[in-house]
């Protein structure tokens, strides 16, 4: 497959999934139904910003039809808003409704419905929390190499701060194809939390 073509299959599975996304946080069906996991966001810091951009958005709407003067520009801008305002609601609920879990079996490191990595307590050396910059604060999925492999970074904002150490290479899904990784770096809104609850199954495995 081309790169073209596999970036625009990417932004088709990219939108529907907002839009499955945004029917399940309508519905209230949070994509946590699994018996005995644990349940651990990573939306906080996010969450003010894209309410601000949704709010900038619904009032762009009428305020265009006010000022354009063109019925035919005003159909377009309208459908545009309202298309961008969707979007943005459709982007809110993708970090809502789709959590990390961690159940006794394993841990699994989401960000919206394109990332979900799982990774069993057996294939976990060590989990601990590390606060870390990434250089894009744009970017979600972040490899970066290591002295040991490669270190995927899952970030909200340009930052992680839990860090896990695999023992040996494991293969993960991305959105852009499997990784091989040794190491595992993500945000959660409770690192510390998250990080007790990780070593007593670690413990355990």
């Amino acid at each position: 497959m081309s790169e073209p073509v596999a970036l625009v299959r990417r932004a088709v599975v990219f939108e529907l999934d907002l839009y499955r996304s945004l029917l399940r946080w309508a519905t209230r069906r949070p994509d946590v139904s699994y018996p005995g996991v644990e349940v651990f966001g990573y939306a906080q810091a996010v969450t003010p910003v894209l309410w601000l951009w949704i709010f900038a958005s619904a009032c762009e709407i009428p305020l265009l039809h006010l000022l354009v003067p063109w019925h035919t520009v005003q159909v377009v801008a309208l459908v545009l808003g309202a298309w961008g305002l969707l979007w943005m609601v459709g982007l809110l609920a993708s970090v809502t409704v789709y959590p990390h879990l961690l159940s006794s079996s394993a841990l699994r490191v989401r960000h919206g419905a394109s990332i979900d990595i799982t990774i069993g307590w057996d294939a976990i050396a060590t989990i601990a929390t590390q606060r870390r910059d990434l250089p894009s604060s744009v970017r979600t999925l972040q490899p970066s190499e290591t002295d040991t492999g490669t270190n995927l970074q899952v970030g909200v904002s340009g930052q992680v701060n839990v860090h896990a150490v695999l023992r040996e290479p494991t293969t993960v899904p991305t959105p852009k194809g499997s990784q091989r990784i040794t190491e595992l770096s993500f945000w959660a809104d409770d690192p510390r939390a998250l990080v007790t609850r990780a070593r007593r199954d670690l413990v355990s495995s």
